[in-house]
């Protein structure tokens, strides 16, 4: 993991360097910093707009009282979105956007959910495993013998207050 993240910051900044500088040979040094601050100012304006709505979506599905899960992975890519707007360079900026536009953002937030849905089923398969037959995952009913999978249920401890 450290050395992706090595790469990361090693890499892209250098690809990104080296388009501004290309970019720059060909329009000038003035305009390759006016896209870029364009792209930041135009960035910035863009994720707080889709920020504001989607905390308005968390709180209409709080108040109906529903997770919003759904809603906290596209504030998520909202916000790494902005981030990579406000970093220089193209390829960035590139990223951001797709990032914060809509119809873009759903489909990767599609791909996140999956790889996420994905990543659990492999851990609660093998928290099954390891506790099969223990009251983690099945419970045996007193008056018929049968035992009940419990694996999508959670158990809570509860005070009632008045």
């Amino acid at each position: 993991m450290f050395l992706r993240l090595l790469l990361l910051f090693t890499i892209v900044p250098m690809v990104e360097l080296s388009i501004l500088i290309n970019l720059g040979g060909y329009i000038g040094p003035l305009p390759t910093l006016a896209l870029v601050a364009l792209t930041g100012v135009i960035g910035v304006s863009l994720a707080r707009q889709q920020g504001f709505m989607i905390i308005t979506k968390i709180k209409s599905s709080l108040d109906r009282g529903k997770l919003p899960a759904d809603s906290l992975i596209e504030g998520l890519l909202i916000l790494i979105g902005g981030v990579m707007l406000l970093t220089p360079g193209l390829l960035t900026d590139i990223s951001g956007f797709m990032l914060i536009i809509p119809i873009t953002r759903n489909m990767i937030s599609d791909i996140v959910k999956s790889k996420f849905k994905v990543h659990i089923n492999q851990r609660h398969s093998s928290f099954s495993q390891q506790h099969k037959g223990s009251n983690y995952s099945e419970v045996k009913h007193q008056e018929d013998d049968e035992w009940e999978d419990l694996s999508d249920s959670i158990d809570v401890d509860y005070e009632e207050v008045d």
